[in-house]
């Protein structure tokens, strides 16, 4: 059966994106597995299916490479806006898309008649170890764990997924060495994504991510907002003020309140077809 596919991007985060209003995929693990190849497939960090909702817009079903279904994807979702009002779906500035991790609203900025990018309001930042999870009697804010065969000092956040906020510089760790210890470690039951980060400036930050179930990927909107809320968390950097947070895809701009804010681009790189 040949089903028709986009290709999109947030700040480089890449996924494979299927239009399943009328039917879902019928095992996307497996497509998410084949497709995500970057060199027998499509090529990305994982596929989407964009369905039907009976209390949002729509609903966003993402699908990592390794086939594990993710609960939320910040830059995904993004994308699912652009989507959504490009081609006329909902054709309003204010959508709301479900997630596993609960309703997510978004507000489109729109340049030509398409949208250049999103605002989403992500939720809180939750801190509390049964929340993340992550195995500990309090909260982990700047503790110092031995981890990944090291002792680092490490802030554990969700976003509706889980996510390790690790100070240290992006630019020297060993990513691929140290990012499959993080994101298996005893004390994370769901596994985790974790972030590397340097401290720039004023509310200026530098990622570098490694996603559960995808490695190193080119942003995390998600891990962007774990990390805005750990430096704020930490008095690095400043509530209620834009963060802006520089990947290796490009830059998201966070704001840390009550709830979070995100607000980074959506781009579509191309249409094809595909067998399934």
């Amino acid at each position: 059966m040949l089903k028709k596919f986009v290709k999109m991007h947030g700040a480089g985060n890449d996924y494979i994106y299927f239009d399943c209003f009328a039917e879902e995929l019928a095992a996307p693990s497996a497509a998410a597995v084949r497709l995500s190849d970057r060199h027998k497939g499509i090529g990305g960090d994982g596929i989407v299916m964009i369905c039907k909702s009976d209390i949002a817009d729509a609903k966003m079903r993402m699908f990592n490479a390794d086939g594990s279904e993710g609960k939320m994807c910040g830059n995904a979702i993004r994308c699912v806006g652009k989507y959504l009002y490009d081609r006329g779906i909902a054709r309003r500035e204010e959508l709301h898309i479900e997630t596993l991790s609960g309703v997510k609203k978004l507000r489109l900025n729109i340049e030509g008649g398409k949208v250049k990018s999103v605002c989403v309001d992500m939720g809180r930042a939750e801190f509390a170890p049964n929340k993340v999870p992550v195995l500990s009697d309090g909260e982990v804010i700047g503790k110092e764990v031995d981890i990944a065969g090291g002792r680092h000092k490490i802030t554990c956040v969700s976003m509706g997924n889980p996510h390790c906020v690790v100070f240290e510089d992006p630019d020297v760790v060993e990513l691929e060495k140290v990012g499959p210890l993080f994101e298996n470690a005893p004390i994370f039951p769901e596994r985790v994504n974790t972030e590397f980060v340097k401290v720039l400036g004023k509310n200026r930050l530098k990622m570098r991510v490694w996603e559960r179930g995808s490695g190193e990927t080119m942003a995390c909107g998600t891990g962007a907002c774990a990390t805005a809320a750990a430096a704020v968390a930490l008095g690095l950097c400043d509530a209620g003020e834009d963060i802006t947070l520089l990947l290796k895809g490009g830059e998201l701009t966070i704001r840390v309140g009550e709830t979070v804010y995100m607000t980074g681009p959506a781009e579509e790189v191309f249409t094809g077809e595909v067998e399934l």
